[in-house]
């Protein structure tokens, strides 16, 4: 009996030495990319024992903000959630219920330099003095996708994917008169032909350097350049030279069945363009208007980042900062960039990846990078940080369909969403008071 007690007083005793913290993280992955997000954190559980990262999916990202929302105010809420990038002044809004990453770093005594992740990236997510406020997860950046094999049906060179927007114009012509259905599309209408474009040719989309500088930001992209390149791309459209597909990723497939013979879209689609396409795919950087001066600069990024949410134990924070630390080591996110197509957020993963031969053997894959890192990121570069943004989007892409339809001017279309579009950003800065 004295020998049964003894041992139940040793594992009452030994008990909380080996209690595992659960950490809670909702996301908005699904399919193959959930199966890579599960993957991470089932790496992380087996590289220690005192914390176990659930990772749950929630929706996509407006459902997964939403739960974790409701949540909070429930006392229920995750310590990480994913949140894509346009929804960074909400979450900055939010300021009593986040936990800004590098306080959380900081208070863990967990190294984190912001220097050591790819400047397009941490310039998006870390406050005017440089802090970070969430955790780069995953970023990509739109590129161009052609079909080399309609290239050589249309006489052109299959090595050498157009610069210009002159040049898509002239390729996208002889593509439509050699069969191609549609000589060019785009996905993501607003992050590719307003967002981008306007970060490529270094012109703000909105006063305050595109929302940084305060939530008094003033929408201005309806400026004679960006009015003539929708009015170009509502020219092509009578013909099929450029073909509207749609909001979101709905283009996408049209490229890939061979339908659209030049695409503009997430480089992090790369791997999924590969696998369902059967013809040689090209890649090449964004187009420009060769005629204006400085550009290109660089383009932004999108995705999202992980947002820490106060509330939580202590124990869980901990956990959550080497949980970071972890996903930072160069050979974790070099492996998710190889098997995503996400960009990797350190300038040591790309280097990694690069010295293993990765990018020699999948040609292509570095012009992501070389894109946000083509010069040092502006104020009109750097990203868009304005409240309200999903919504903002959806009024540019409600009239940019008007105009591509051939019911507005370019002209009218751009004035009219940016007329909504500051109508928002009042109504944001009006119940956000103290920001």
């Amino acid at each position: 009996m004295l020998r049964l007690a003894a041992c139940a007083a040793a594992i009452a005793f030994a008990s909380p030495a080996y209690a595992v913290t659960e950490i809670q993280w909702w996301h908005a992955m699904s399919g193959q990319l959930g199966k890579a997000l599960e993957k991470l954190a089932a790496d992380f559980n087996a590289s220690q024992s005192e914390y176990r990262i659930v990772p749950t999916y929630k929706g996509n990202y407006t459902e997964t903000v939403t739960a974790s929302i409701f949540a909070f105010r429930s006392r229920s809420q995750p310590a990480i959630v994913q949140v894509n990038e346009i929804a960074t002044a909400t979450m900055m809004a939010a300021r009593g219920a986040i936990y800004p990453v590098f306080e959380l770093m900081r208070d863990q005594d967990v190294p984190f330099s912001p220097s050591a992740y790819l400047p397009a990236i941490t310039g998006y997510y870390a406050d005017t003095a440089g802090n970070m406020l969430s955790f780069p997860f995953n970023a990509s950046t739109p590129i161009l996708y052609y079909n080399k094999d309609l290239f050589r049906s249309a006489g052109l060179d299959p090595e050498a994917p157009p610069k210009t927007w002159p040049d898509i114009g002239a390729a996208a012509k002889r593509l439509r008169a050699a069969g191609a259905a549609c000589g060019l599309t785009t996905s993501w209408p607003s992050w590719i032909n307003v967002e981008n474009f306007s970060a490529f040719h270094n012109l703000p989309v909105s006063t305050k350097a595109n929302g940084f500088g305060g939530l008094n930001a003033e929408l201005t992209f309806n400026n004679p350049l960006m009015v003539r390149h929708i009015a170009q791309l509502a020219e092509w459209q009578t013909t099929k030279v450029f073909d509207y597909s749609g909001r979101g990723q709905s283009a996408e497939p049209r490229f890939q069945k061979g339908e659209c013979a030049i695409f503009i879209g997430s480089s992090a689609t790369r791997a999924d363009i590969q696998a369902n396409s059967k013809f040689e795919v090209g890649y090449g950087m964004l187009p420009y208007w060769p005629e204006v001066s400085g550009a290109p600069q660089n383009s932004i990024i999108g995705g999202a980042t992980l947002w820490v949410l106060r509330d939580r134990l202590r124990a869980e924070y901990a956990g959550v900062a080497k949980f970071f630390a972890f996903l930072s080591k160069p050979e974790v996110q070099a492996a998710w960039h190889r098997s995503t197509g996400y960009l990797p957020i350190t300038r040591a993963a790309f280097d990694l990846s690069r010295a293993q031969g990765f990018y020699d053997r999948n040609p292509g894959a570095a012009i992501s990078i070389e894109q946000i890192t083509l010069k040092p990121p502006t104020d009109n570069s750097k990203g868009i940080r304005l409240g309200s943004f999903v919504l903002v989007r959806d009024a540019i892409e409600d009239e940019l369909e008007l105009v591509f339809a051939g019911k507005k001017s370019a002209q009218a279309g751009l004035d009219a969403a940016v007329e909504r579009g500051n109508r928002l950003l009042r109504q944001f800065e009006r119940a956000n008071p103290d920001r």
